[in-house]
């Protein structure tokens, strides 16, 4: 479960401060597939971020379970966000040193995980990329990419999955596979799936759809069966 209460964010900009995301509460139920729209700088992924603990709220609280993230240091909150929450983003951030199957190691051996390699062997094949661990991102194409992105966030089975814009860097077929891919997670392993896009027809995928416009939720509706 997540949920935010009263969340807002503020920042200093030339012109003087400047309300990113209005005053926010919002509940999300385990396993709840939830899609965030909206035009540029309408707040999505600041909200997005928000969540993550990657930025601070100017006002509110945001709960991870039973765990107020808000009130949590650095150090705290990197190790709830490297066992509770795996997170994509639309560049991949993958480490180019690194082979796919690197990458995937990589939270796992941060975690002591002994397996690790096993772990992220099982997760590569999972994706679709059986064969392929050996690459470096270098050699895999976007849409390969985005699939290690995609293992390396489930790597130590994160209750949360965050999404920001994860195929807008991809060509239309590609990016409708990846979303079968978080859509598939979601619904097997039972995970919360929080995804930021402006493709409307992505959001439609989703259990509820959430449209943001300067910084305010103008809408909130869950998918018509």
């Amino acid at each position: 479960m997540i949920e935010l209460i009263n969340v807002s964010r503020t920042v200093t900009s030339g012109a003087g401060p400047l309300t990113i995301l209005h005053p926010t509460s919002l509940r999300f139920e385990r396993g709840q597939a939830v899609a965030i729209t909206g035009a540029s700088g309408s707040g999505k992924s600041t909200l997005l971020g928000l969540i993550a603990g990657l930025d601070s709220p100017t006002t509110g609280q945001i709960m991870i379970g039973a765990e107020d993230i808000t009130t949590l240091d650095e150090e705290t909150l990197a190790r709830l966000r490297g066992s509770k929450i795996g997170i994509v983003f639309q560049f991949f951030h993958l480490i180019p040193s690194l082979t796919a199957l690197e990458n995937v190691m990589v939270p796992l051996e941060i975690a002591g995980a002994r397996d690790a390699r096993a772990r992220a062997q099982a997760l590569i094949d999972e994706v679709g990329l059986a064969g392929r661990g050996h690459h470096y991102p270098s050699q895999l194409s976007g849409g390969e990419q985005q699939r290690v992105a995609i293992a390396r966030a489930l790597a130590n089975d994160p209750d949360v999955i965050l999404a920001d814009e994860p195929t807008g860097n991809l060509d239309s077929r590609t990016g409708e596979q990846v979303i079968d891919l978080l859509v598939d997670v979601n619904r097997k392993r039972g995970r919360t799936l929080v995804l930021v896009t402006h493709d409307l027809e992505l959001a439609a995928r989703a259990d509820r759809t959430i449209r943001l416009r300067d910084g305010h939720v103008v809408s909130d509706l869950a998918r018509q069966n």
